[in-house]
């Protein structure tokens, strides 16, 4: 069984390569299965190179599917990841 749901991201400069860091570090030590996608494609989301491939950019929904423990929990994790603003460098 899985659940899904949907993200908008809301990073003003998209799903680039330290948010897609910051994502995978976060859920690799889910034991299920987690995965990402809309119309332009679909990623793993313990694969940053795939996550980076699908060139999220700011106000683009995708669904989110998991399966596994805790499954809800972790789909509010992981929807929570992609709609959170990333600042590299921290802005003043």
């Amino acid at each position: 069984m899985s659940v899904q749901g949907r993200a908008v991201i809301q990073n003003e400069a998209g799903i680039h390569c330290r948010p897609s860091a910051h994502i995978v570090k976060s859920v690799q030590g889910y034991a299920g299965k987690m995965r990402v996608w809309n119309e332009d494609g679909e990623s793993d989301l313990r694969s940053m190179l795939s996550l980076m491939m699908m060139a999220l950019t700011c106000g683009t929904e995708v669904n989110v599917e998991v399966s596994g423990p805790d499954e809800s929990a972790q789909l509010e994790t992981v929807t929570g990841l992609l709609e959170t603003i990333y600042d590299f460098p921290p802005q003043p």
